[in-house]
């Protein structure tokens, strides 16, 4: 199976712009004859609106959701993306990415761990759900849960193959970036897709790029550079396989140590 990362630079507060751009992408991507999608993180509306965060927030299913409902039944393809969701309780926020296929949509993830200030701009996610995609599991992180390996490990140990990350990773930490995401590659014995945006917000906030995918021995096996675009590569589920036997961390973690209650 292929699988795409989508490396792109949302307009703030502009999100019929923006899912213009996304479309462009989504289709270049079908071209290579990716399967699977990853799009960055809040790619309808950019990062640095927290001052809109509640009237750009959407419910999920929603308006957004449906749209690419509507883009992989006519593509036949698996797209996974990260907008604001409206919270239950008025006023409230999360980052979520969710997961939709020809068929609907198949579940999302709320974010768990908040970088920064966006402690006081979201709620605060509570699972970590894995889901069947392509005859693979794929669990989902956002952004600076990269560097959180008990999320992906949490992921990994419900059986995720692929760990997906939605991003919009700071280009004054992309040391960081670059190791963590292999890092969560190799430890976990899969594949992680990380999708990171570009661009400068605000005239402060400057996005990274060198958007990944990176195979279950933590090799990187095509990487954007800081321009927009999409990268494409082949995964085979035989390497995670292979890999889990070759270095047993899942086998031989010590559950009941460090999981505890």
């Amino acid at each position: 199976m292929k699988v795409a990362a989508v490396q792109m630079n949302p307009e703030l507060n502009n999100k019929e712009a923006n899912k213009e751009k996304t479309l462009r992408f989504i289709s270049e991507a079908v071209q290579q004859n990716a399967k699977v999608i990853v799009i960055p993180e809040l790619f309808s509306t950019g990062y640095r609106v927290e001052e809109n965060d509640f009237e750009l927030s959407e419910s999920i299913p929603g308006p957004t959701t449906s749209w690419l409902e509507d883009i992989s039944k006519q593509y036949d393809v698996t797209l996974i993306a990260c907008i604001l969701e409206t919270s239950h309780i008025t006023g409230y926020v999360y980052d979520t990415a969710f997961i939709v296929s020809p068929n609907g949509l198949i579940g999302k993830y709320r974010k768990v761990h908040l970088w920064d200030q966006e402690i006081k701009r979201f709620s605060t996610g509570d699972e970590f759900p894995v889901f069947d995609v392509e005859g693979y599991k794929i669990g989902m992180q956002i952004c600076y849960e990269i560097g959180f390996p008990e999320g992906s490990r949490i992921l990994a140990s419900k059986g995720a193959d692929i760990i997906v990350y939605p991003s919009a990773f700071g280009k004054k930490r992309l040391y960081a970036w670059n190791i963590a995401s292999r890092s969560r590659a190799l430890e976990n014995g899969c594949y992680v897709i990380a999708a990171n945006r570009i661009g400068i917000e605000k005239n402060e906030t400057e996005f990274g790029g060198h958007s990944k995918i990176i195979n279950p021995q933590g090799e990187v096996l095509n990487e954007a550079g800081a321009e927009e675009g999409v990268i494409v590569n082949s995964i085979d589920k035989k390497s995670i396989a292979t890999q889990r036997v070759n270095i047993p961390y899942l086998r031989d973690l010590k559950y009941d140590l460090f999981y505890r209650k």
